[in-house]
This record gives structure tokens, sequence and C-alpha cells, in this order.
């Protein structure tokens, strides 16, 4: 799979999740993967329920066969610092700009010189090799911005080459692009099966596409199982009342005449199995839309209890097998 696993997708389909599980499937049999926050949100340290990120690589989990989990949060900030002591050797001068405000003010009115330094520093982890010149990491995974914002986000580098035509700015944002439009890099957009997730990723698909950045794995979220067949589901659309009466009354729930015991549990549970009918109907009408996308697709179970680290364990293992599979 590509070294850079960019994970995006809309508001509430829970992408920082699918991130998470995603580092701890990829990194299996002694691999190391790095998860790369861009957001400042600390969403990763919440899942693995650890102490907030700092802008340093920290070991975070161990993944089945001895592979390791590694996060780290990036500060655009500590970013410009770092690329300021990179290509002009301002040392302490840096230092001093961010003493007098000059490094935030920066960063706060470009938005697009933010993702520049969030995108080149995920970049640069991808690229980094160790003294026998083996990278450092197996795979670098994103938690990326949302949907709606991902390609402007990830595509900024290319503009920003375009606009200083050489010298270093003009050369890390190639080096940059290189890297993301590369094969070494997949977007996998995170979706629930619902109509406005569905319609965001397909509208980010396409656009992913007409900017020439690479389209991963749609991976379909919190998938609901379907506890009735074909048949059942007719029955909820009120079609058999009476079998269902007579069956509650088999079953030793009392008389099926109408108004008798088994009779009055009827109308509720036909509501019930009705509501999950129409949940069914829509969601294979999404999944109909998902297929017309020429994206392959992942799908993970929605957890009862919540997501814990057992839980989080358990996505990625979802993952690995759906990945083998391949």
């Amino acid at each position: 799979m590509s070294r850079l696993q960019v994970v995006s997708g809309k508001g509430g389909t829970g992408k920082t999740t699918v991130a998470a599980a995603l580092a701890l499937a990829l990194a299996r049999e002694g691999r190391r993967t790095l998860l790369v926050e861009v957001e400042g949100r600390q969403g990763l340290a919440q899942v693995f329920g650890a102490e907030a990120l700092p802008y340093e690589d920290r070991k975070i989990a161990v993944a089945s066969g001895g592979g390791e989990v590694y996060a780290l949060a990036i500060d655009a900030e500590r970013a410009l610092l770092d690329y300021l002591q990179m290509f002009y050797k301002l040392g302490s001068a840096g230092r001093a700009l961010k003493k007098l405000g000059a490094i935030d003010f920066a960063t706060t009115i470009a938005p697009g010189l933010r993702d520049v330094l969030l995108t080149g520093k995920a970049c640069e982890a991808v690229r980094r090799k160790d003294k026998s010149g083996r990278f450092v990491y197996d795979h670098v995974i994103m938690d990326a911005p949302p949907t709606g914002r991902i390609t402007r986000f990830l595509n900024v580098n290319d503009e920003v080459a375009g606009l200083a035509r050489f010298g270093p700015i003009h050369n890390q944002a190639q080096a940059v692009m290189k890297v993301l439009k590369s094969p070494d890099t997949a977007v996998h957009l995170v979706t629930l099966l619902e109509e406005m997730p569905v319609q965001e990723t397909a509208d980010g698909i396409a656009e992913l596409r007409q900017a020439g950045l690479p389209v991963g794995r749609v991976i379909v979220n919190m998938v609901r199982p379907h506890h009735l067949d074909e048949d059942a589901l007719r029955a909820a659309a009120g079609e058999r009342r009476a079998e269902v009466s007579g069956a509650l009354s088999r079953a030793g729930l009392g008389s099926a005449r109408r108004g008798g015991p088994a009779d009055r549990l009827v109308d509720p549970l036909l509501a019930q199995a009705s509501e999950h009918a129409s949940r069914v109907e829509l969601e294979r009408a999404q999944r109909t839309v998902l297929s017309g996308l020429d994206a392959r697709t992942y799908e993970l179970p929605m957890l009862g209890a919540g997501i814990d680290l057992a839980g989080l364990y358990g996505l990625a293992a979802e993952l690995r097998k759906q990945v083998g599979e391949e």
C-alpha cells in the first residue's frame, strides 16, 4: 500500500477513529507507522486515551506482531521555525521572531502558508531515512481536514510553486507535490451510509481527481447490521399483520384476536420493523451511489459500546482482513 495514507471525511463520520485504526492495521509484523494530526484538535490523543501529543514523534501503541504506532501533532508555528532554520539558518533569530509574535502573525494571516507547513512536515516524515538509508516509517497516516477542504489543503503547494518560480520555497513546494501526487500517496474518504456524507464523498472524489490527487479507498464507517430478511421486511410493511399476530400468540403471548394481548404487540413491533426497513432501503440507495464512484470500498461496523482501545484494535483487525482480501 501507499506510504502516505491521507484520511479525510465529513465531520461526524469518525475519520480520526478510522485513521487510528488504519495506523494499527498497517503497523503489523514489526512495521512502524506514524500518525500525523494537522488540525490541532488532539483527537488522536483522545482516541488512544493518551496525553496531548507533542510536536515530536511519540510511541502511542503496539500493533499485532510487534509493530509500533507513533504519533505527532504538527504545529504550524513550530513547523515554520523548522522551515526558517532549514532554508535560511535563522537559528536564534527565528526564536526571536516567535517571541515578537511574527510567527503567529504569519501563520494566521496566510492560511495557505499554514497548509504548506503542515503538508510539508508530513511529507518530510514520509521521506525521512535513518543512517542506514532505510525509511524510518513504513507508513505515514495523516488525520486530515474534512472533505470540504481536503483538495485545497493538499493542492496548496501547487499554487505556491506556481507563485514562487524559483528558490527554496519553490523547490520545497515541488518536493511536497511530488510526494502528494505520486503512487506513494492515497487519499481515503470516510463516509456513513447517509445521503449528505455520501454526496460529500462523491464531490470530494471528483475534486481530488480533477486536481490530479490520488484517490484511495472509500471507508464506510459505523455500518449497522440488518436484522430482518426480505420476508420480514415485507411483513414490516404491514403486508402480513395477521401472520405476525398469530406467531406472537403461538409464542405464548396471549390471544391473537383483534384487541388481544398478542394483537396489541403487533403495531409497536411493526413500527420498529418498518423504521428498520426504511433505513435498510436508504442504505441500499447510498451503496448504489458509492458503487458508481469507481473507488474500492471498505466497511467498518458500528460499535455499540462506543470506541475504546479494544474497539479500536477490533476495527484495525477488520481493516487488515479487508486489505488482505485485495
